[in-house]
């Protein structure tokens, strides 16, 4: 069985290959009487959007979505929503040279041992161009929770990082990176630009929070939301590693030093922490502290330089891949895993909603 849809309560299926006619998403489980248009869902995926900049891939998809179904008026009916986004700049002929030997790095090789075919036009469905229906799904959740801001930003771009003492939120929609250290941004312009030149790539880390989950999100066992997060986010194409809070650097804490300590604060509002090593998750639910993931992105396996492999009959042969490729993967990953936060979190919030009555804990 081959699995295309995620959540419990909100639940998302994503549907198209990157060299089809279209791809889309149907969204099921949305409460009816939400506004809801167009205009609230192009905005994201124009930040996805590829062929903004010299950074990414040079493929130009105007990625404009068509709700199909399940508004009336400019209002969610409860039904169904089908979004649909045109694929109007495929050029199948750059990967006839790959049509008889795998990839390295790709999903070539496993496709073809699952289905016993594969579709070798850009990956079909292992191509990163699915992901753009992913987040035409995660513009319909931000709807759902209008509490929650969440934001993303790329952490570091192969072993190019930014400096924390220069952190300036405002700056991450001024540059192509997604950065929110303007010095590290002007610096990865040259990583990137010598690194495509080189017909290589890099892999990248992105953090991903959210600020106003109130305390109560999430199950305790088998529905915990960082293991939902966690599995949303390594859902994501060319994501290998996820973190929650400090993830792998709690390991080498103490007891103490890892602890999260609470105060007494304002009457009704919870207590006051003086850290966040969880990540705003406790037991699998929320804390009411902003929830933080950190995710890593492999360089593109997509590259310029011929790279061992072997044939579908098993002949020796080597593969370099042409087309439209981004550099770095992980820099379009930011609204995906954005749109995969927002996902998790309304799906958490109607499941809160379903068991306790309320919105809130």
């Amino acid at each position: 069985m081959s699995w295309n849809s995620f959540g419990r309560v909100f639940r998302f299926t994503t549907w198209g290959e990157s060299h089809g006619p279209a791809l889309g998403v149907v969204v099921d489980g949305c409460p009816p009487g939400i506004a809801l248009s167009e205009g609230d869902i192009q905005p994201f995926l124009d930040a996805r959007r590829p062929g903004t900049s010299r950074f990414t891939t040079q493929r130009r998809e105007a990625d404009e979505v068509r709700i199909l179904s399940g508004t009336f008026e400019g209002r969610t009916t409860g039904t169904p929503i089908s979004l649909m986004i045109e694929n109007t700049d495929q050029r199948s002929k750059d990967y006839s040279d790959i049509a008889k030997a795998y990839r390295p790095g790709h999903a070539d090789y496993a496709y073809d041992a699952k289905y016993g075919l594969r579709d070798y036009r850009g990956g079909g469905r292992s191509s990163a161009r699915e992901t753009a229906a992913r987040v035409a799904a995660g513009a319909v959740a931000r709807l759902i929770v209008p509490e929650v801001t969440i934001t993303g930003w790329v952490e570091a771009i192969g072993t190019h990082a930014i400096d924390y003492d220069r952190f300036d939120g405002s700056a991450i929609g001024d540059n192509p990176f997604f950065c929110p250290d303007p010095q590290a941004a002007r610096e990865w312009e040259g990583v990137i630009d010598e690194t495509r030149k080189a017909g290589s790539s890099l892999g990248a880390t992105v953090v991903v929070e959210a600020t106003g989950v109130p305390a109560g999100w999430g199950a305790p066992v088998y529905a915990k939301l960082d293991a939902e997060l966690a599995s949303a986010m390594m859902g994501i194409n060319a994501v290998k590693g996820v973190e929650i809070g400090d993830g792998f650097d709690a390991a080498r804490l103490s007891g103490e030093a890892n602890a999260d300590p609470m105060r007494p604060g304002v009457a009704g509002e919870g207590p006051d922490f003086a850290a966040n090593h969880a990540g705003g998750i406790a037991g699998g639910i929320s804390t009411g502290q902003p929830v933080r993931t950190r995710i890593a992105f492999k360089p593109t396996s997509s590259i310029l330089t011929p790279v061992d492999s072997v044939t579908r009959t098993g002949e020796a042969a080597q593969v370099r891949t042409k087309g439209r490729h981004d550099p770095c993967v992980g820099i379009r990953g930011v609204p995906v895993a954005e749109a995969m936060m927002a996902l998790v979190l309304a799906d958490q919030k109607l499941l809160h909603r379903a068991q306790c009555g309320r919105d809130e804990a």
